[in-house]
């Protein structure tokens, strides 16, 4: 099994380890340190060893930071997190503060005092982020230190080593394009915009460049490493000798020169003079320090591969659908099992996700999670990003709602899908709330949009029902997807924030609108979907843009109710789950067939 139910961080976590910063602090002469959630190639999910934010505080969420001082501490979270920060941090050392609203910028110019000096470590944080932190500290009289060792890493004794794991090659008939087809492409771009090379750093860039993924980082096949890449399409890949192979020198050519990882920065150092393309949103500010002091002309621009990893060609596309179609017989084996035992009363949330993961595994081509299970029952489905641990482990209520999302990652694509469902007899409310998140949901499945559309700008069709009845949800309605790599990839995404970023044919997205309801249950109805040439409009005057359904799972009629859905949205929802039955049903047991028979039943 992938998924572990341990108690990770929690308060006790930061009692222990405020002591131990605080006297790394008096010791280097700070008041304080900044303490970003990223690590040194600004992942989402870390290596055990990037785990600083854990380790200094006892929250484990995906998202946050704190600013520590020496009488003082502040911690910083997003509405996804906020009741898990304030579960698994001491109230009595962390004050919580929004991400968003009241974030570390924020907070430098409101709260902190004029004189006070605070390190952070460069290798930790880009300069887009860095500069909002110096703009609002110069304003507050406060004094920004780049350390050169992290005081965390001082204290940390047990810290984890980086991993070592082998590079693996990704063949070509799951990635649809060369590794030199894309570097020339890119290098081809980078010569006509007058530049000589690009700085590369983030995992996923060299997954997809170089058609490689490893097991550096936990729930996504990712290398930690860097590259260079040069106009000419030859690139430089720098990366821990004990992760390369004989395999992986052939397959990646002559084109390509393998180094060791630590002489990365001795490279940097020869790059006067040279046009260097370096994006300040994803790289660390230490890259820049070391170009900037070597005389490179540094050229801030986005990572050239972040859209077109986004555009999925059509064998990336092709190997989705098969991903989503096994996904789907694990999940209807899945659902059919959970309809069975749940009203027995013995099920707890370790053993859902045990389940589910088991289901996927007998697929026989399940690589690993795509993150760990989020299973909720009843008020723990109130939080968007639980974990169940050994600790929180719940039984699954009578008469109540359970929330279940739940994704893997199979070689040819990455599955996330949440569906909520009912256990006994849903409630009118329950209803209610469930049939509005539906409509949203199914408001985004429909819509027909102009090319140059962001997803920003759809965000407000799968909130409107809720809004309408004076709710709303603290979350993104969609992030876009990778091809055998991460859950969450960029740069387009459907939320409130604006993007600008236009959504094109090929883009993965999600499609999660939700409601939560604090103490009492949580929904939340996802697929995953991608853009597609729309067929003309019937006297329509401009082309249109859609989305195609990839995720393949029944939806609970049981919480449904039918007399708030239009005629539109009645026929969607019937042809979706003829659809599920067409494709999943025959690849299916008779007993869990003829269940999935009736869930898929027309209303």
């Amino acid at each position: 099994m992938y998924q572990t139910y341990d108690v990770r961080g929690g308060a006790d976590q930061g009692r222990k380890a405020l002591p131990l910063i605080r006297a790394q602090l008096e010791h280097l002469g700070l008041d304080g340190i900044f303490v970003p959630h990223e690590d040194e190639w600004q992942n989402e999910y870390l290596p055990d060893c990037g785990e600083r934010l854990a380790w200094a505080t006892g929250f484990t969420g995906s998202a946050g930071a704190a600013i520590i001082l020496k009488d003082q501490a502040f911690l910083f979270t997003d509405g996804r997190y906020s009741q898990q920060a304030r579960n698994q941090t001491a109230a009595e050392l962390f004050l919580q503060r929004d991400l968003i609203e009241q974030g570390p910028a924020y907070w430098l110019r409101a709260e902190a005092s004029e004189g006070t000096k605070i390190g952070y470590d460069p290798r930790l944080i880009a300069p887009d982020a860095l500069s909002r932190l110096k703009t609002s500290a110069s304003q507050a009289g406060v004094e920004l230190i780049a350390l050169s060792v992290n005081p965390i890493d001082r204290a940390w004794q047990d810290r984890p080593k980086e991993p070592t794991t082998e590079i693996i090659p990704y063949p070509l008939a799951f990635s649809g394009e060369t590794s030199a087809s894309k570097r020339s492409r890119i290098g081809e771009k980078m010569a006509s915009d007058g530049l000589e090379l690009c700085v590369l750093t983030s995992p996923a860039a060299l997954a997809w460049l170089f058609n490689i993924r490893g097991k550096d980082v936990t729930r996504t096949p990712l290398v930690l490493g860097s590259a260079v890449l040069l106009q000419d399409g030859t690139a430089q890949l720098f990366v821990k000798p004990e992760k390369v192979t004989p395999a992986l020198r052939g397959f990646l050519g002559n084109e390509v020169s393998l180094y060791d990882e630590e002489v990365f920065a001795y490279t940097l150092q020869g790059t006067k003079g040279k046009r260097v393309l370096v994006d300040p949103a994803i790289t660390s500010a230490h890259v820049f320090d070391i170009l900037d002091a070597a005389g490179a002309q540094v050229v801030r621009g986005a990572d050239p591969t972040i859209l077109p990893r986004a555009l999925k060609n059509p064998v990336e596309i092709a190997g989705a659908k098969r991903a989503h179609t096994r996904d789907g017989v694990a999940l209807a084996n899945f659902l059919h099992w959970f309809d069975h035992q749940a009203p027995k009363g013995h099920l707890t949330e370790i053993d859902v996700c045990k389940a589910i993961e088991g289901f996927r595994i007998a697929t026989g081509a399940l690589q690993d999670l795509s993150f760990d299970s989020i299973s909720g029952a009843g008020p723990n489905g109130a939080f968007p990003h639980y974990r169940v641990t050994v600790e929180s482990n719940r039984p699954v209520d009578q008469d109540n709602l359970f929330l279940l999302d739940s994704g893997g990652q199979y070689l040819d694509g990455t599955t996330d899908v949440t569906r909520t469902i009912a256990v006994g007899v849903p409630s009118a409310e329950m209803k209610d709330r469930f049939t509005r998140v539906l409509k949203g949901h199914i408001a985004l499945s429909r819509v027909r949009f102009p090319p140059g559309t962001t997803g920003s700008a759809l965000d407000a069709l799968a909130r409107l029902s809720l809004w309408e009845g004076g709710f709303d949800y603290d979350h993104g309605t969609g992030h876009g997807v990778g091809a055998y790599l991460g859950v969450h990839e960029g740069p387009h995404r459907i939320a409130k924030i604006p993007n600008h970023v236009a959504l094109e044919p090929g883009m993965i997205v999600s499609n999660e609108p939700g409601f939560y309801k604090i103490d009492g249950y949580g929904i939340r109805v996802e697929n995953l979907q991608f853009v597609t040439n729309a067929a003309p409009i019937a006297g329509g005057e401009r082309p249109m843009l859609g989305f195609e359904t990839l995720t393949l799972a029944p939806i609970d009629r049981r919480l449904i109710e039918v007399s708030m859905l239009s005629p539109q949205e009645l026929t969607w929802l019937n042809q979706y789950h003829a659809r599920v039955l067409a494709e999943i049903g025959p690849q299916l047991d008779k007993d869990v067939r003829a269940w999935l028979e009736a869930a898929t039943a027309p209303l």
